[in-house]
């Protein structure tokens, strides 16, 4: 037996969240008795609808696509701009969406899968789920202004957690630096929002590591499945949050 919005997740319907707020809004039917309580468990004999339409559980499928400029991170966009499921979906049957958010001019790392229970998991603050990124920044950045992202400093007045910092080249020609930063929390924008707070905008973006994941041998623009052991890796994280809920 499962909780109804773990399944309703793990098939693909939506998030784990997003799940419980189907039930909660009378949506979500068992054995055709309308449910609206989060604790209802389940089992695999049991007819799960949603708006009266039953729901297939999916296989599970997880890929790292190396997002390039000028895609945005959803399943669609209503002005028509390139999305990251748009190169993708031809070959992948199963309906999949991004774990998080890159904007649309930032490249690299990302996530797409239809686990709703890891989605949520990763995307939760709670799990200080680590994020690297490569930024080219205007100016020296100097090592007195790395420290203050190292130690945290306040946006929106709130203090961003501490950062790992790493000046990679400081290009006097361009009076750009490059830098290496990774980041256990996700805030939107929050790495540009940082640079810019102490001075040296961000030119150029990319995230090169999504947890355990990187796209160091998958060039711009493609993707791949995850490998078992990887997968393995990413479902750690969703064993630690079920261990805490006991």
């Amino acid at each position: 037996m499962e909780r109804l919005q773990k399944v309703m997740a793990h098939a693909g319907v939506a998030s784990r969240r997003k799940s419980e707020a189907l039930i909660l809004d009378g949506r979500v039917k068992v054995n055709g008795e309308t449910i609206t309580t989060l604790g209802y468990k389940v089992s695999a004999h049991d007819i799960i609808s949603v708006d009266d339409v039953p729901i297939v559980k999916e296989r599970l499928v997880y890929i790292l696509y190396n997002k390039p400029r000028y895609e945005i991170s959803t399943v669609n966009d209503p002005h028509g701009r390139d999305t990251v499921v748009d190169n993708i979906e031809k070959w992948v049957k199963e309906r999949i969406y991004p774990v998080g958010r890159l904007d649309w001019d930032t490249t690299g790392a990302l996530l797409l899968t239809n686990d709703g229970e890891l989605t949520h998991v990763l995307t939760h603050p709670s799990f200080e789920f680590s994020k690297t990124y490569v930024a080219k920044v205007s100016g020296k950045l100097l090592e007195k202004e790395s420290n203050q992202l190292r130690r945290g400093i306040m946006l929106d007045g709130v203090k961003t957690a501490p950062a790992q910092v790493e000046i990679i080249e400081r290009n006097a020609k361009k009076n750009q630096t490059t830098v290496r930063i990774t980041l256990h929390e996700g805030r939107n924008h929050q790495v540009k929002n940082m640079f810019e707070h102490i001075g040296h905008p961000v030119e150029t973006l990319t995230r090169e590591k999504f947890g355990p994941l990187d796209v160091h041998d998958l060039p711009n623009g493609q993707w791949r499945y995850l490998k078992p052991f990887e997968i393995q890796q990413l479902k750690q994280f969703e064993r630690i949050e079920k261990s805490d809920t006991l």
